[in-house]
């Protein structure tokens, strides 16, 4: 049978590696600029940890995992009915009790619920790790990705959003990515359905607008239809939806169109503060109001990340959630965090051409295998080389020159070390660059004459 990978996942070579590393380096050295620690949940979690927290259309995406032991023929009667119950919609613990992680955040919650006796408050974390969708694979979209995500929980105050405002505009500058910082505020959203009548049915305008730049104006007035609201009602969300301007003027339009909530004025009131605060030093925060971000827990300001410069979804986003831990019967905690979608910067950085010379190269100097007696002279000398900081290799067996030339042109490792009889004796070693032809013999006990050659231009 020929070998294959599941649709919606990927194997990555190791120039893919190092470009992926690449990017989690500089996002993990601002993430500690700013007091984040990291932390790791496993793989799995219990399927009521993750069941009913993304909205309806979240939990048709979380991958479950079948129970042990649903081929025992003692259980087959069990298993029949509860297949039944999955082909109706629903999902049952005969099958699965266990599912794969959808995102970060509800892991870290239920981390939050069982350990807030003894994490210090605010708690502040970054976590890298994958998580799994079982969503229609496309161009930026996969079924396994790696989220890279920060939290601040324990703190209600605004300023944990301004920094992770400033983080992403640094992690993105770092990586020189343009961008657009968009955000909005549930509690605007709050207000728009206040002012429709129809303050039960928040979750299905959002999940509508979070549609909006994927299937447009149109169908989403149809969703909205779908979903019971009423033309009336839909006329305001298609004036909400088409507030534009400046930021001051997209604040005017929404106090005008929302004033009769007090939901809305305070949503109002917590852009106002994130955009004062970062005005002067950050130019592309911009106030989308079509923004939804169509989870449940969000509560406050949400985020999402846009590439100015190539046509992907969002790179990033998140927002506050101020009783998430309520979830798991810890209340009283409130967070705000944001993500790094990992996958999509790789694909932005790629057509970007943006990792050309910013890695680190692989192995610098591949020492070729002249035979048993040279190699008992050589190896110690290998081993000093790698003391030294040298990425190096030894070519696996005695064969000819040529053999060994072509396996370093092929990796493109820049250096060959040749140490024979005669260098052992005169205790040398001759050093070659395969791209200019420069050579030379060097004194083998002077490493960092040899060190400073290396890294010298040829």
């Amino acid at each position: 049978m020929k070998p294959s990978l599941p649709q919606g996942t990927r194997d990555f070579s190791h120039e893919v590696v190092h470009k992926r590393q690449y990017i989690l380096r500089k996002i993990k050295q601002i993430f500690e600029l700013y007091g984040f620690q990291p932390l790791e949940t496993p793989a799995m979690e219990n399927i009521d940890t993750l069941m009913g927290k993304y909205g309806e259309e979240g939990d048709k995406l979380i991958f479950k995992i079948l129970n042990n032991g649903l081929d025992n023929p003692s259980k087959e009667d069990k298993t029949r009915q509860a297949m039944e119950e999955i082909l109706a919609g629903k999902w049952s613990r005969q099958l699965t009790e266990r599912a794969l992680r959808y995102d970060l955040t509800i892991p870290f919650a239920r981390y939050v619920a069982m350990n807030h006796g003894s994490l210090s408050f605010p708690f502040k974390r970054y976590q890298i790790q994958p998580v799994w969708r079982a969503d229609r694979p496309q161009r930026g979209r996969y079924r396994e990705f790696y989220q890279c995500d920060c939290d601040v929980v324990g703190s209600a105050s605004l300023i944990n959003e301004v920094e992770l405002i400033h983080i992403y505009d640094q992690a993105f500058k770092a990586l020189q990515i343009p961008v657009s910082i968009q955000i909005n505020n549930r509690k605007i959203l709050a207000g728009l359905a206040e002012a429709c009548g129809s303050t039960d049915q928040l979750t299905d305008i959002t999940v509508a607008i979070d549609k909006l730049d994927k299937i447009g104006l149109d169908k989403v007035k149809e969703e909205l239809r779908a979903r019971g609201l009423g033309e009336k009602q839909i006329q305001i969300i298609e004036q909400y939806l088409r507030i534009g301007g400046s930021n001051e003027e997209k604040l005017s339009s929404i106090e005008k169109l929302l004033s009769g909530s007090d939901q809305a004025a305070k949503g109002v009131q917590e852009l106002r503060y994130l955009l004062d605060f970062t005005k002067d030093s950050i130019n592309a925060v911009q106030l989308d109001f079509t923004l939804a971000r169509g989870l449940n827990y969000y509560t406050g300001t949400i985020f999402e990340i846009k590439a100015s410069t190539v046509k992907m979804g969002s790179i990033g986003g998140g927002g506050r959630y101020d009783d998430l831990t309520g979830l798991f019967g810890v209340s009283g905690i409130p967070g705000v965090g944001i993500s790094f979608g990992i996958d999509r910067i790789y694909d932005v950085m790629e057509e970007l051409g943006l990792f050309e010379g910013k890695l680190s190269q692989g192995t610098e100097v591949l020492f070729f295998n002249l035979g048993s007696y040279e190699l008992a002279g050589a190896y110690p000398l290998i081993q000093q080389f790698r003391k030294a900081g040298i990425r190096t290799e030894l070519y696996h067996e005695p064969v000819k020159f040529d053999k060994q030339f072509k396996f370093a042109e092929k990796k493109g490792i820049p250096y060959v070390a040749i140490v024979g009889s005669e260098e052992i004796t005169d205790r040398k070693i001759t050093i070659k660059h395969l791209s200019t032809g420069w050579q030379e013999r060097l004194d083998s006990t002077d490493i960092d004459k040899i060190v400073q050659t290396l890294h010298s231009p040829k």
